[in-house]
């Protein structure tokens, strides 16, 4: 078996459906009170237009995109400078204390487990009545991504995965709500919300999906055997998603504010 793709993320594929994925962005960002000064972290800020956007609407004094995506980073220095800079580095290790007055996250947390003490850890890195936004799918139950998971468990690709199986760490909306309030905040907006994307056809379900679900996968797998897997998910997919042109693609994704109280 040839070596793994050590970065799967690819800035052409994840901007394909580029307005269909800044929608929801925009939406967080409304949710986020200005104040002066502020001092401002973008946890897996990607290709960086979503930290720009943010930088500006806030008029930020400070902010930091951070992602662990050498790819992705590539083409975010664009948007540096005039307070925006970006690093290198894993959200996972993400642990500052009570350093920021907006803690954001658009698209990420999906990917990392143990929710209940990942809000209290990015809680914990707010000033007091700082803010915490976030953004994330909760798509998990749509035939796009079960079918993805029922390829990965059968051969050959079951065997090529080690037994790897995707675990979905995103709760339920109002499991967020308690956890924000166990936390501190006070003051609060959870929100389930479903985006409606009309996509050309069914068969741009397997583009989405391989801009994000399937990176899982790909660098887990060769590029040959991921190569079969696409095809594999391909072929199974297809004929599960309405034969319409052009294709609803609903998309659900949960919307998390809220504001540290002391």
């Amino acid at each position: 078996m040839g070596a793994v793709v050590s970065d799967a993320w690819n800035p052409e594929v994840y901007e394909r459906f580029r307005s269909e994925r800044l929608a929801p962005a925009v939406d967080l960002l409304a949710l986020i009170e200005a104040r002066p000064g502020m001092r401002v972290i973008d946890l897996g800020c990607g290709t960086g237009e979503v930290t720009r956007l943010l930088h500006d609407r806030l008029a930020a004094q400070e902010t930091v995109g951070l992602d662990a995506s050498p790819n992705m980073l590539a083409r975010a220095v664009a948007h540096a400078g005039g307070g925006v800079r970006f690093v290198e580095r894993d959200a996972a290790t993400f642990d500052d204390r009570g350093a920021w007055d907006v803690v954001f996250s658009n698209a990420l947390i999906h990917w990392m487990p143990d929710h209940p003490s990942l809000i209290a850890r990015l809680i914990g890195a707010l000033v007091a009545d700082g803010q915490l936004a976030l953004q994330f799918p909760a798509n998990f139950g749509h035939v796009s991504h079960t079918t993805a998971a029922e390829i990965a468990a059968e051969a050959p690709f079951r065997e090529a995965l080690g037994g790897w199986r995707r675990h979905v760490p995103v709760l339920e909306p109002e499991a967020y709500a308690e956890l924000l309030h166990r936390h501190g905040c006070r003051e609060q907006h959870v929100r389930l919300q479903v985006y409606g994307h009309l996509l050309p056809t069914r068969a741009a379900v397997v583009d989405w999906v391989r801009g994000t679900l399937l990176t899982d996968y790909e660098k887990r797998l060769d590029p040959a055997t991921f190569a079969r897997f696409v095809d594999a998910y391909r072929e199974r997919l297809l004929p599960r998603l309405a034969a319409e042109e052009p294709f609803f693609f609903p998309f659900r994704r949960i919307l998390v504010w809220g504001r540290r109280c002391g």
